[in-house]
């Protein structure tokens, strides 16, 4: 069955609004000259001496050089949010972000998210919502929830909807995760 023009609509509205966001990311920095020394990363508390290009993406350093494959490649292009990592406790997008951008940068993952007090909240309300369907996108929906809620703790569901705008699910499970989100924030 085809989708209706109005679903094209949509779809096309939702692409326009991810590149507006994609826009506001902290990917745009200029690389730390690192010569010919091996980069050093800080990845969940750990540093990390790596033997990788400066323009490998970082995803794939997390997924295939270190071995943390909760974050997920979803699109290569910073739009669906599957790659969320936090850089200095702010979301990035990974799969675009070189490794050279992130030296001597704290870089947390879903694998520590649950280290600090809102992402601990927001994974025991993602349970208690039970707001996965399929799961693949919801390394990169949690860590922009946690993201959203260090910098506002006690956000409207306005608020929740354009800070989770960029984080694509294609399970549907939107009302859910909203829902989790509001639930982390009331949360003692």
């Amino acid at each position: 069955m085809r989708g209706t023009s109005q679903d094209t609509d949509r779809q096309h509205a939702e692409v326009e609004r991810s590149l507006k966001l994609v826009s506001n990311w902290s990917v745009a920095q200029p690389p730390l000259p690192i010569g010919d020394a091996m980069p050093k990363l800080v990845i969940n508390g750990q540093a990390q001496d790596l033997d990788v290009p400066d323009d490998m993406p970082l995803l794939w350093v997390l997924r295939d050089v270190i071995g943390l494959t909760g974050t997920k490649f979803g699109c290569g292009v910073a739009l669906c949010g599957a790659c969320t990592v936090h850089l200095d406790g702010r979301p990035i997008r990974s799969c675009i972000t070189p490794v050279s951008n992130v030296v001597g940068k704290k870089i947390t993952t879903i694998e520590a998210i649950g280290e600090i007090e809102s992402g601990a909240k927001i994974q025991q309300a993602w349970l208690n919502i039970e707001v996965v369907q399929c799961g693949y996108c919801q390394s990169g929906q949690i860590m922009s929830a946690v993201a959203l809620l260090e910098s506002n703790p006690n956000p409207t569901d306005a608020e929740i909807d354009t800070a989770m705008s960029g984080n694509i699910c294609r399970c549907g499970t939107y009302p859910r995760i909203r829902a989790a989100i509001k639930q982390a924030s009331q949360s003692a």
